[in-house]
């Protein structure tokens, strides 16, 4: 049995001194909850330093990267390759979130290339997708969401299914001023998300695990994490702390049972 997962992303956020303190009382709290798979998505200038944490204490937590250039060298300044993350030994590489596409110019096709990359170094591509609050109320959500997910899954074999993870991502519920999305809606979209994997790879669509992030918290987990097509929770600024993490681990624990 796959078990489900449990991330979160940092953003921009946290020192080095914060980060190790998170990383040092989160380790131990995993340890309590063996049905879960948990990842952290810490700053580039934090990973050596949390990648020796973790291996140091042998801890199950996996840690990945907030995006990587395509290529594996080249005239990109400012931009990390995926050879120099893997020197690292990181799990995950997080692509194509929203705030990638919306302030850096990140496309489709560069996140499927950026994927296939990823793949080819050994990382789990969280390829992160969602529409925008105009799609939603244009009624197009469905179709934006599937062109950006076959676009980012151009040319991936069936061979790759459970080496690449999928994160929906409404654009209007993450951050400070996201709005929750309501449960039937997610239910409805990562449904509909399903329907594009099995047309995509035939009966291997259903072992993609499909996560879903924007505006997660401990009022709404557990209702998110009780549906069929929800495989795992990308969580932002309620997950910062490890306390207020657990609340959530317990809270979807309980729903899973």
């Amino acid at each position: 049995m796959k078990k489900f997962l449990l991330g979160t992303n940092w953003k921009m956020n946290k020192t080095l001194a914060d980060a190790t303190q998170y990383t040092n009382d989160l380790m131990p709290i995993i340890e309590k909850y063996p049905a879960f798979d948990f990842f952290i998505i810490p700053s580039y200038t934090h990973l050596w330093k949390l990648k020796e944490l973790i291996d140091t204490n042998k801890s199950a937590l996996k840690l990945g990267a907030q995006n990587m250039h395509y290529a594996d060298s080249g005239q990109f300044t400012g931009e990390i390759s995926p050879v120099m993350l893997k020197e690292i030994g990181l799990d995950i590489i997080e692509l194509g979130h929203c705030e990638r596409r919306q302030y850096f110019n990140e496309t489709d096709e560069t996140v499927n290339l950026k994927t296939l990359a990823a793949l080819k170094h050994g990382f789990i591509p969280l390829i992160c997708i969602g529409e925008k609050s105009e799609d939603k109320n244009y009624g197009v959500s469905k179709e934006m969401l599937a062109k950006q997910l076959k676009i980012a899954l151009k040319d991936v074999p069936s061979d790759k299914i459970g080496q690449f993870w999928v994160a929906y991502e409404p654009v209007w519920a993450i951050g400070v001023n996201g709005i929750p999305a309501e449960t039937p809606y997610v239910k409805k979209i990562h449904d509909f998300l399903r329907t594009v994997l099995i047309e995509l790879y035939g009966p291997l669509g259903k072992d993609v695990p499909l996560l879903f992030g924007g505006s997660v918290n401990i009022n709404n987990a557990k209702d998110y994490a009780g549906l069929e097509n929800v495989d795992g929770l990308f969580i932002g600024r309620s997950a910062w702390e490890p306390d207020l993490f657990e609340e959530i681990m317990v809270s979807v624990g309980d729903t899973l049972k």
